[in-house]
């Protein structure tokens, strides 16, 4: 039987976030495979999975911050917002030449913080039951409402390139669950007046894990999957709480414990993860989520 637990993958350039899925299933030989968060065919970097009984935690790391690396490209504005998409404008050369180093550097810093974004139209957020960028590959025009997101970092890496016909620039950028990087390339060629999208994008980070940890797919090896027991995963990404046996049972068994808790903690019985938990009253807890496999009896 497969332990439950988390997988790192780094995933290539080219597979969707389902292709990557599909192929571990086959690898791990087991249908209950889940991931936390979707990355575009064209993005590379960490994709956690969830594996077995391990999926239940990945709603509790789908809403961490993450971490980009990326190349925008400004002097021309595309319909996905990356270097995938037609092109839909393209600056003059004299218009790039009034483009400084520190015009560009005023408008990311303009960027930071707690700001609202409106997503690429080419998201997966749905609009009267179908995914926008459905509509938009159909012909139709979408238009999303802004959302609040936080850049705590927006930052160049590098020297800025300058050529007749464009400007790239390395960035890295620490954000809250839910922001659109390619919004943020299209907003800062709107904001200096040329256009702007993504020639590159990788997720170095999610929360607590990282892509140096991850495992290429091209090195897998069936039935041998380097996983984060459940355990361990749980504690990578919530805090713990150590339980009584009796308590661990309670909770199995669909009742409250005494205990406060001031955000989901994940519940242990020594070496075995419970579950996790929230607060429901002044000093009872109530269960989100039961490893009911992992459960000792008493």
């Amino acid at each position: 039987m497969l332990t439950p637990g988390l997988l790192l993958v780094d995933k290539p350039a080219g597979m969707t976030s389902h292709d990557v899925v599909a192929k571990v299933r086959k690898l791990a030989g087991t249908r209950k495979v889940g991931h936390a968060g979707t990355l575009d065919p064209m993005a590379t970097g960490l994709l956690v999975l969830g594996l077995e009984s391990a999926t239940k935690l990945l709603t509790f790391i789908v809403g961490a911050d993450k971490t980009y690396e990326a190349t925008i490209r400004l002097g021309s504005a595309t319909v996905t917002d990356d270097r995938e998409g037609d092109v839909l404008s393209q600056a003059t050369s004299e218009e790039l030449a009034k483009v400084s180093d520190s015009d560009i550097l005023k408008e990311i810093a303009t960027l930071r913080g707690d700001i609202q974004q409106v997503p690429s139209q080419v998201s997966a957020i749905k609009v009267d039951g179908e995914r926008a960028y459905a509509k938009v590959r159909a012909g139709e025009e979408v238009q999303l409402k802004a959302r609040a997101v936080n850049i705590a970092q927006f930052q160049v890496i590098g020297a800025i390139r300058h050529s007749h016909n464009a400007i790239d620039l390395d960035v890295v950028i620490d954000c809250s669950s839910g922001t659109y990087i390619r919004a943020l390339a299209r907003d800062l060629g709107a904001a200096l007046g040329v256009g702007g999208h993504l020639t590159e994008l990788r997720r170095t980070r999610v929360g607590g894990f990282k892509v140096v940890d991850a495992l290429e797919l091209s090195n897998a090896q069936p039935n041998y999957l380097p996983l984060i027991p459940a355990i361990d995963a749980a504690s990578g990404c919530l805090p713990v709480l150590e339980i009584a046996e009796s308590d661990g049972l309670a909770l199995r068994q669909g009742k409250r414990i005494k205990g406060h808790v001031d955000s989901p903690t994940a519940v242990t019985c020594g070496a075995v993860l419970v579950g996790v938990v929230e607060s429901a009253g002044e000093n009872s807890l109530k269960s989100l989520v039961i490893f009911s496999d992992e459960v000792p009896s008493v």
